[in-house]
């Protein structure tokens, strides 16, 4: 597993994808999200209209509110190309036949491979916290007060439910041998989770729940609409490893 481990870490900081994908994530969103502060203070009243948090109820609450909003799609997106890429790199570079080779299960190859993505994604959201805290200090927010510190672990627990929920893109990318299943699996969560938003089904589907429940909206989320989160992830990490212990090379 150690040897699984070293390799899937190596390929991981060396990966061009992975560093752009890290610096869209990180910076992109911290952007994104101080740039709409500067526009707060513009004349244009539809325009202001439109920044909701950031007016009301304004200062960290709402900056901190509207970074949780960008990172419920766009850190997510982020993440599933990762995973997408991590998990069809070999059959993309025509590597896939080395790994029968070696004596490292392909089972344990997969699982190092989730390890090593969720290190990566777990220190990629710590970094975008703390970019939404200097660019909001440095855009004159002033001193961070109380309230803002639950919209802080809500920004951090999102990018780690972000993280798990993306999952299935790892057993996509696997059974499609392609990058593109993967990412289209990724899209097609992000579209399905808006959906089923709007058709009524609030926290009961498991890929809008953290959403949801970060963005504090009216839709209620309990404990048990979170807790469906676990099931899931379960059994896209069980297909994904079983996956790749049955791989073959037939096709």
């Amino acid at each position: 597993m150690i040897a699984g481990l070293v390799t899937e870490f190596t390929k991981l900081t060396h990966a061009t994808v992975v560093r752009v994908t890290s610096a869209l994530i990180v910076l992109g969103i911290s952007l994104i999200c101080s740039s709409m502060l500067f526009a707060v203070r513009t004349d244009d009243p539809q325009l202001a209209a439109k920044l909701g948090p950031l007016i009301d109820p304004g200062g960290w609450a709402g900056y901190l509110a509207v970074a949780v909003q960008v990172t419920g799609a766009a850190g997510f997106v982020g993440y599933g190309v990762v995973l997408s890429w991590l998990f069809s790199r070999e059959f993309a570079d025509g590597t896939i036949t080395g790994l029968f080779a070696i004596p490292i299960s392909r089972r344990t190859i997969a699982a190092a491979k989730l390890v090593v993505y969720l290190a990566w994604g777990t220190v990629t959201g710590a970094v975008l916290l703390l970019a939404l805290i200097l660019l909001g200090l440095a855009a004159g927010l002033g001193p961070i007060p109380a309230e803002a510190a639950p919209w802080m672990g809500r920004q951090l627990a999102l990018s780690l439910f972000s993280i798990v929920i993306a999952t299935p893109a790892a057993w996509a990318a696997t059974v499609g041998r392609s990058v593109l299943a993967g990412i289209a699996t990724t899209v097609v969560i992000l579209v399905t989770s808006q959906v089923s938003v709007i058709a009524g089904a609030g926290g009961w589907y498991p890929f809008a729940t953290p959403a949801l429940w970060a963005i504090h909206s009216d839709i209620a989320v309990t404990p048990l609409q979170l807790s469906l989160i676990a099931p899931v992830v379960a059994a896209a990490v069980a297909l994904t490893l079983h996956s790749w212990k049955t791989l073959q090379l037939d096709r």
